[in-house]
């Protein structure tokens, strides 16, 4: 890269001068954004403030071999209002924290934060402050989301009941392949440099890597057909471990039913290909970050045809325990072998 701004040459407050002129707030509820010691805000009357804080960290989260800085900074913002859409709630404010090494130029961070504008654009929201710090390591982000929702009305996941429909958006497994791609192509890079990545075959996978969509869309969709979730999270660990803590949240069990799991054809070449059962990445694979929620069986025929929403299974008595029901009709137990950082 030609012509970088090293970043000790505009110091902190440089760049964070830098940042703010790329700001544009959008939310009535945002009374004072970036420049101050402190972020002002002002919910409207009848609405409760839900917080989510979300890390990204070099070589645990993100590898800078094969993410570009927009995609990360628009992933590091989709994550986590990922997290306020599984409450229900529409996200309104993020405070991102960078701890940026010195390898790094003014011009990467910019970039960086250029996903993060393209993603607040995305979801209406407001970036209002945060802090810079160096690093001696590598580079990390947080990022806390704010949202409101109606006061009451938060999703939480330990509403399920038994019979209650378990229900999906989108399809899965997706993200966990684009991943397999990529380190596949950086082995084989680090092996010959000279290779170049075969990237093209691969759109969809890579995208759903690295850069997902939190399903915004969705949360709205839900309240224009009257449907309130008894219970919802987002998918970020894999399919069992979330329908795990829903049951353990709501202590029920659940039948998850193999036949019934979506998956893109894409997705599925990609599993052919690096010889992988299709049903272990959708359920561990993990990163989606699709909703998987419940509803009450009398809000079947509101969802049946709902082209981005699947029905994979209901909940049960605690006593039944939470089981993959194959094609034969033959229960397996689920477990959670998604990422765990412990």
């Amino acid at each position: 890269m030609s012509d970088v701004t090293p970043l000790d040459k505009v110091g902190e407050f440089g760049l964070i001068r830098r940042i703010q002129e790329t700001v544009h707030l959008q939310q009535p509820s945002t009374i004072l954004g970036i420049g101050d010691d402190a972020a002002i805000l002002s919910p409207p009357a009848g609405q409760e403030v839900v917080i989510s804080t979300d890390l990204l960290v070099e070589g645990v989260h993100f590898d800078l071999t094969f993410c570009p800085l927009k995609h990360l900074g628009y992933k590091a913002v989709a994550v986590n209002v990922s997290d306020v859409a599984a409450m229900n709630a529409l996200p309104t404010q993020i405070v991102v924290a960078l701890s940026v090494p010195s390898r790094f130029s003014v011009e990467a961070v910019e970039e960086l934060y250029e996903g993060i504008r393209l993603a607040c654009e995305a979801y209406n929201v407001d970036l209002v402050g945060g802090d810079t710090t160096g690093s001696r390591s590598g580079l990390t982000i947080g990022i806390t989301a704010l949202g409101l929702a109606e006061t009451g009305k938060a999703v939480r996941r330990s509403g399920a009941g038994p019979n209650d429909l378990l229900c999906v958006t989108g399809d899965l497994g997706g993200a966990y392949l684009g991943l397999q791609v990529l380190e596949r192509e950086k082995q084989a890079w680090q092996a010959d440099p000279e290779t170049q990545p075969e990237l093209g075959k691969y759109p969809y996978v890579l995208q759903r890597q690295l850069r997902p969509e939190a399903r915004m869309d969705v949360v709205h969709e839900l309240r224009d057909l009257g449907v309130v979730p008894t219970s919802m999270i987002d998918i970020s660990d894999g399919l069992a471990s979330e329908v795990l803590h829903l049951c353990a949240a709501s202590g029920t069990g659940a039948r998850v039913f193999t036949e019934n799991l979506p998956i893109a054809n894409p997705t599925l070449e990609v599993a052919e290909e690096f010889n992988l059962d299709p049903i272990m990445c959708m359920l561990n694979g993990g990163e989606d970050y699709e909703l998987l929620f419940t509803v009450p069986l009398s809000a079947h025929d509101k969802i049946k045809n709902h082209p981005d929403i699947t029905i994979i299974g209901h909940m049960v008595d605690k006593n039944e325990g939470a089981n993959l029901i194959t094609k034969a009709g033959q229960p397996i137990p689920l477990r959670a072998q998604g990422f765990n950082h412990f």
